[in-house]
């Protein structure tokens, strides 16, 4: 507990203080049903001992562990008291890989009794447990045995009402699933001194589904248990249920090593051109930014930004003298560089997740009157995902400090785009960016350059620049927009840096 904020130890401590008033019933009364507790709490900590002891020479799959499904039958059967005694030994033994490791099973164990008490008082008011066919003294908050006197044995007592009884048990895991988000969320705001909407954040979304299907399956489980089969009924429900969990995990498991993937190629790139380290990670969240402002959601909001962090990794293939020189580029060498969209659409041409970002990569420095590179499209030709690429590169590139330029405020670069909006870029993005950065300011989430503008949801072009000021051009740059002006040599170059007589590809 020393490790521990005082906040977090009088989180902890009244947690558990408030999970042994609830099974202290259960300890007590002498009606209590052991003969369904007990193998209710083997069964579940068997599931998590199962996760955390493996047998010799068997490595067990992610997912096994947090068998909610027991705990939500026993809710389903047992009363509140009961049903909270069930969750206490499979909480202490859960896994634990972050210290102090026996407070967070202790906390573990006191949230699970507090959430199955819950969900057991509110399965019961909405009349659950006589749905299930129970007696009359199981239902409530009674200590009784789930079947009464027509319990597991009789089956002309054990039908259950469906559809009803489904209504209470969504009810009663949707109220389970609450408790522990909210006690998750509580413990996280005291020990990492957050406000408790923000440690909150995205709990209830990622869970609520997850419990629903275990609270399915618990009831299930609660159905057969309480048939004339009893437990070995019970727990062939286990055997679809564990399979799921399995395959879910390993979808979690594959989309880790996509991350990892991404996370690996970005690295590449900022360690061999230092001064664009971050710029990766920031071009992805300004395009997530235009992409939900232009409706996008899902998979392809997430394709989005993964095109935004990976549209340079084609700079992998380009002499890093290049990448590093301050001064002008030659013509040859500025030919050279162009070719980086190329060479990251060939890098990445063969990883089939990447699906339309590869399409980005490739296109994100076509411009839609037709003078870019590296085919030349224009207008609706070039790929949506690399239309909103294109303005979320040029834009960090001007609010952020390279080797040949001085970060611009803002409002300035959001007033450049908007010039060469309809010349070098699709105007809707343009908008899309404009409008996000009005409504949620630009804060961006990697801020390695000394230079990097941070701009409040009330800025806009026009209203005074927020954070530093950029520095005038250096002589040898130009006004465009694109990756902080233009360096190229291209004659007659007027345009935004990123096409014609820019410099957009470092």
């Amino acid at each position: 507990m020393r490790v521990l904020p005082p906040a977090a130890r009088v989180c902890v401590l009244s947690a558990v203080l408030a999970a042994l008033a609830c099974v202290a019933p259960a300890l007590t009364d002498a009606a209590t049903p052991w003969d369904v507790v007990a193998p209710a709490a083997a069964l579940y900590l068997g599931c998590e001992l199962v996760r955390i002891c493996p047998l010799p020479g068997h490595r067990v799959p992610e997912g096994i562990g947090s068998f909610f499904p027991v705990v939500l039958a026993a809710v389903f059967l047992l009363p509140p008291a009961a049903a909270a005694l069930v969750a206490v030994p499979g909480g202490l033994a859960q896994l634990v890989v972050e210290r102090p490791v026996g407070v967070r099973r202790v906390w573990h164990a006191a949230q699970q009794a507090l959430a199955a008490w819950v969900a057991g008082r509110l399965f019961g008011l909405l009349g659950g447990r006589r749905a299930l066919g129970a007696a009359a003294g199981s239902g409530g908050g009674g200590s009784g045995p789930p079947g009464g006197a027509g319990g597991a044995g009789d089956p002309a007592g054990w039908p259950a009402d469906f559809p009803y009884a489904m209504l209470p048990a969504t009810a009663a895991a949707v109220a389970f699933c609450l408790v522990l988000t909210a006690l998750d969320g509580i413990v996280l705001a005291a020990a990492e001194r957050r406000p408790v909407g923000a440690a909150r954040r995205g709990l209830l979304t990622r869970s609520l589904l997850p419990h629903c299907v275990h609270g399915l399956a618990g009831l299930m489980m609660a159905v057969m248990w309480h048939s004339p089969y009893g437990l070995p009924a019970a727990l062939l429900v286990l055997l679809p249920m564990y399979i799921s969990c399995w395959v879910f995990a390993q979808y979690h498991r594959e989309h880790a090593a996509h991350q990892a993937t991404i996370r690996a190629l970005v690295q590449a790139v900022d360690i061999k051109d230092r001064y664009t380290r971050g710029h990766s990670e920031r071009v992805g969240q300004a395009s997530a930014m235009i992409a939900r402002e232009l409706g996008m959601a899902g998979d392809r909001l997430e394709t989005v930004r993964i095109a935004g962090i990976l549209h340079d990794v084609g700079k992998l293939g380009v002499p890093t003298r290049l990448l590093r020189k301050d001064g002008p580029l030659t013509p040859e060498e500025r030919r050279v560089i162009e070719l980086h969209p190329e060479y990251g659409h060939e890098m990445v041409r063969g990883i089939a997740f990447l699906g339309e970002a590869r399409s980005a990569i490739l296109h994100h420095h076509e411009r839609v009157d037709g003078t870019g590179y590296p085919y030349g499209l224009n207008g609706e030709q070039i790929p949506v995902l690399a239309r909103v690429v294109a303005v979320a590169d040029s834009f960090d590139a001007m609010t952020s400090t390279r080797s040949y330029s001085r970060a611009r405020p803002v409002p300035v670069a959001l007033a450049e785009l908007e010039r060469c909006a309809g010349s070098q870029f699709d105007p809707a993005m343009v908008e899309a960016l404009v409008g996000a950065i009005g409504r949620h300011g630009w804060h961006p989430v990697v801020t390695s350059d000394d230079d990097l503008q941070v701009i409040g949801p009330a800025a806009a072009p026009g209203l005074p620049p927020q954070g530093r000021e950029g520095g005038p051009p250096r002589p040898d740059v130009g006004t465009g927009a694109g990756d902080s002006g233009a360096r190229g040599t291209r004659p007659g170059a007027s345009g935004p840096g990123d096409g014609a007589g820019g410099r957009g590809v470092r």
